[in-house]
């Protein structure tokens, strides 16, 4: 009997999702002055990278599945 088999890229955006979602509960947004204008620019930037990385989480992801489809049914 074949042991069920979990792609590690579904792992890895379970765990992804995790941390970007303790990461969102972080970020404040304040209006005022100029540091916090700064801060709000590095906030928006790591957003970017958070968001870029979970859409090249996501592909990879795919690809594993894909791959893992075609080997089980070979």
């Amino acid at each position: 009997m074949k042991s069920p088999l979990i792609p590690v890229g579904v792992t890895s955006m379970v765990i992804l999702k995790g941390t970007i979602k303790k990461l969102a509960t972080k970020m404040v947004i304040t209006s005022g002055n100029e540091e916090d204008k700064g801060s709000q620019e590095k906030e928006s930037k790591e957003e970017t990278i958070l968001a870029m990385l979970g859409i090249i989480g996501t592909i990879l992801n795919l690809i594993v599945i894909i791959f893992v489809y075609i080997y089980t049914t070979l």
